[in-house]
């Protein structure tokens, strides 16, 4: 295990708006407002159209083959993530989101672009005082959090 220690710092509270992609928001706001590392809350509607990484093809093989579901209706949503800033000093969010209708469920990364239906209400808690970035790790090739990293 590998961490670090932060503060607690401001706190947003947005809603996106129909037709906007979530990471593409939230990023943007993250450097508008020079957020460097957060913790992410969000519940509202995911468009049809929108876009989950739902797991790799393998368990364990490499490289990643990562499996893509799209979603054919509108659904409600529910989703916790990070948001940490990359070796490049760009914010990157990961997030993961539950998408339910009816009684069936679909819960991936939103990586690939999730597409606001009217709304989405996100919490973001900011986390100050914090060295940790997202860099490139092999042999997975994916920006991973490290907490250690000099920030």
């Amino acid at each position: 295990m590998k961490y670090a220690e932060a503060t607690q710092g401001r706190i947003f509270v947005l809603r996106l708006e129909d037709g906007e992609i979530v990471h593409e928001v939230i990023e943007q706001f993250a450097r508008d407002h020079y957020i460097k590392a957060a913790s992410l809350v969000i519940v509202g509607g995911a468009d049809q159209g929108s876009e989950l990484v739902v797991g790799p093809a393998t368990d364990r093989e490499l490289p990643l083959k990562p499996m893509h579901t799209r979603l054919a209706h509108a659904h409600e949503v529910t989703g916790s993530g990070t948001l940490f800033l990359d070796d490049e000093g760009e914010p990157l969010i990961h997030m993961h989101m539950a998408c339910g209708r009816n009684e069936k469920t679909i819960t991936g990364c939103i990586r690939s672009g999730v597409k606001v239906w009217r709304i989405m209400e996100v919490i973001i808690h900011e986390l100050c005082d914090c060295k940790a970035l997202r860099t490139i790790e092999q042999p997975l090739g994916l920006k991973l959090l490290n907490p250690t990293a000099a920030g």
